[in-house]
Order: structure tokens, then sequence, then C-alpha cells
């Protein structure tokens, strides 16, 4: 059997099926799909390969699934912090992205934070920011697999007039990439603060007719519990379930207000949540009961937020945060496991976007989405448990190599495809503009 490529490494987690761990096997790579997984004895008299990768002393897992962030964000990284998330907003990110907001800014904003992510592992990400064609633009540049949120708010913005004109670029947009192998679109309505009733109406009868998840920030702080109580006389979810938004294709990002009945009902409605531990701890928004959903039956997908209020996009460190949030929310030393919490990076992720055919595991078939962690260093040694050692020791400068739809898109720690000089010199010039702008604005 002859294939492109041929990978051999020390252990492979494929995620699927639940906490295997594979010693000493190789995963055979042929036009960007997984052709083989195998022991790399067998691999070295049965398989010929174009290319022949050889990582001792590493890991090989799925690439991690960033299922939620704000890509252009990377360029607002640490220009407000230590805020409550409303101050944060309505003081800080809303008159900057006000002033600031162009293809340009998305562009440079995109490129930098996918460089990131790449060079921590990751290889998917859902996104929800203005002018989403120009990130998927980039994406395809990087070789990146990307979900485009399709953005929804009630207010204007440089990207659209309206709710109406927000809906029909939505559209434009899903048409644009709706042939292509590593993008896809999904609905993003912002928030249940942001959009009124019937635009989110609108939403649910086109991801009917589309089939597309929809995306959307909900309970993430007890104020926006209490506005939703003086607004609409019922807390948001009440709100959303009454305009049919949960249900098996609805995405609920943060998550840190909720009872018992409103988890059984999101267990019941087939929803999905995303957890971005490292977030809401910043912005001190509150804590997601992780634990108590993922006992329910909910599938929990983890994601970084934006690197404006994160301020990373770090998914090694996100599965870190998460596991030790977890036990110390849930009081339970026992609760989310690090196999469990390297699922919620990976398959759950896929899952939460209608991805878990093509990406999430490491599996025959599914698209070669892999990242390879070097776990011969001082700080993950002695090495018990490698899946241990990647949730709770290992650092994103371990990863060393990235394959994204079996291209080779990080080797030996270097971007192949993008500039790492260029997107320096970008981001010191964004940093310029912005300091001169923010002194303008203080004067």
């Amino acid at each position: 059997m002859h294939t492109d490529s041929l990978i051999h490494a020390s252990w492979i987690m494929p995620v699927e099926p639940a906490g295997q761990v594979l010693a000493e096997h190789a995963i055979a790579i042929h036009e960007g799909r997984i052709a083989a997984i195998l022991p790399s004895a067998q691999a070295r008299e049965q398989i010929s390969a174009s290319t022949v990768v050889e990582l001792p002393g590493h890991a090989l897992i799925p690439g991690l699934i960033n299922a939620h962030t704000h890509t252009p964000m990377s360029l607002f990284r640490g220009m407000a912090d230590d805020l409550p998330l409303m101050d944060w907003l309505n003081q800080h990110i809303w008159p900057a992205e006000k002033r600031w907001i162009s293809p340009e800014f998305v562009a440079d904003g995109s490129r930098l934070a996918m460089a990131e992510m790449i060079r921590s592992g990751t290889t998917c990400f859902n996104d929800m920011y203005f002018f989403p064609d120009v990130t998927g633009q980039v994406a395809q540049e990087a070789g990146m697999r990307a979900v485009l949120g399709m953005i929804l708010i009630d207010f204007p913005s440089a990207w659209a007039a309206d709710a109406e004109d927000y809906l029909n670029k939505a559209l434009e947009l899903h048409d644009q990439y709706r042939n292509e192998p590593l993008i896809r679109a999904i609905f993003a309505p912002h928030a249940p603060y942001s959009v009124s009733d019937a635009p989110l109406r609108k939403v649910r009868t086109l991801a009917n007719e589309l089939e597309l998840p929809i995306h959307m920030h909900v309970h993430e702080t007890v104020d926006e519990i209490n506005q939703s109580r003086k607004n609409f006389g019922q807390r948001p979810l009440g709100r959303l379930e009454a305009l049919g938004l949960p249900g098996p294709d609805f995405i609920a990002v943060h998550m840190t207000q909720l009872d018992d009945d409103e988890i059984e009902a999101l267990a019941a409605s087939g929803s999905h949540v995303v957890h971005c531990p490292e977030s809401n701890l910043k912005l001190a928004s509150g804590f997601c009961p992780v634990a108590k959903l993922l006992d329910a039956g909910v599938n929990v997908a983890l994601g970084t937020d934006g690197a404006a209020s994160n301020n990373d996009l770090d998914m090694l460190g996100e599965m870190r945060s998460a596991a030790l949030l977890g036990k110390g929310v849930a009081q339970d030393p026992e609760a989310l496991p690090a196999a469990q919490v390297l699922a919620m990076a990976t398959i759950n992720g896929a899952r939460a976007l209608g991805l878990e055919e093509q990406t999430g595991s490491l599996r025959v078939g599914k698209a070669a989405d892999i990242t390879a962690i070097d776990l011969e260093q001082l700080e993950t040694r002695p090495l018990f448990d490698p899946v241990s050692q990647i949730v709770y020791a290992a650092g994103r400068e371990q990863v060393s190599n990235v394959w994204i739809n079996g291209c080779h898109l990080l080797r030996e720690r270097k971007l192949v495809r993008m500039d790492h000089a260029q997107l320096l010199a970008n981001a010191g010039q964004w940093q310029e503009k912005l300091i001169e702008w923010r002194q303008s604005q203080a004067s």
C-alpha cells in the first residue's frame, strides 16, 4: 500500500473509542484522509509513503476544535483588561469596533489568530464576527478548517445596516462557501439581549430550511438574566424556547447562569453548550456547571472566546482550565477527567458543529486533522499517562507539528503557509494605530 504520508509516534489518542491510547503506532494519510492506523512495526512492513515523519516521544491527537471565538479580535488583545463584561463591551470594545472594523482589520486580525491557533494545535475554529467572508478568505489561504458565523444583531455596523441586511448577507455567505471542503457558514445571532424576536424567528426558519446550526451567546452573565426578566418577563432561555431556537442544531455559548430545570430542558432539546472557562473567569461572568450538563447528557464543547477577553487562543490551556474549574465547581475531584476534557476539545466540538463525520477523532476515512505534541520535555516527564500529561502539564510550545486535511501546516514549530515576520509587522502597525486612537479618546 502506498500513501502520501506516514507518521510514526510513541502514542496515538484517537478519542474514538473513548479513552483509547495506542502505543508505538502510525497514521497513514492519503488524499487528505486517514487511510490507516496501525502498529508502527506493521506499517513499516506494509506501507510505503512519499513522506515519512518520525516523531519519537510525541503523542498524536485529533486537531483541537475551538468551538467559539472571534478571530479578528486578536488585534484587541490586552487593550481593555480587568473589566466586567458590559463595561468592557460598552465603554471599550464596541467604540473600538465602530471606529476600526473594516475588511483590512478583519483580515489582519484573522491571520494573526489563525497563526496562533495552528501553533497551539487547533485545526478548526467556530467564529462569530463581522465581515465573515474576509475571515473565510484568510482561512482558505491558511489552510484552516473554519466555521463562519453569519452574525446577526439589531444595530448597524460596518458589515450590515439592519437585521434584514445581516440575514441577506448571511445567505450570500452560505452560497459563497457551500461547496468549500474546509469552510462552512452557520447562523450566529449575537445574544438574546442584542437580537429581537422577529429576526430570531427568521433565523429559526432559515436554519430549518438550510439545515444549519445556530451559534449564540446565552446566559453569560447575571446582568443578562436580570435584563431579560425586566424586558421580557422571563429568563433568556425561556424566551428562546418560546421562539423555537433550542434543538439539536443549537449551540449555546457560555451558559454560566443555569438552574436544574434549564439543564434538563437543554438535554431534552438536544442542544449543545460551548464552555469558555478562561474568558468567563477573566470577566467574572460566572461558572458553567459542566459536570451537571455532562451528567444530564448535554454535549459540551470547549472554546477560548476572543483574544480580547481571554487573552489567548490556546486550547491546551483551555483544557487544563476546564478540567480544574470543573472539579472545583462540582466539588468533586473525579469530575471532568482528562480523557473527557480531551473529548470536549475535539469530538464534542465536531458534534456541536455538525462536523463529526469529518473531524474530531482519528478514525480511518476521516479528514487527517492531526496535532503532534512533544512529551519528551522536562515539563512532561516522568510520564505515566499521556492523556493526563497533555491536559494537566503540556504547554502549547510543545505542539511540534499540525496537519489539516492532510496538509502539513506546522512543521517542527514553523508555520508552513504563513509569514511569521509579516504577521508580527502587521500586529505592530495595528498596535500603533490603536494606541494613538485610545490616547485621542482619553484627551
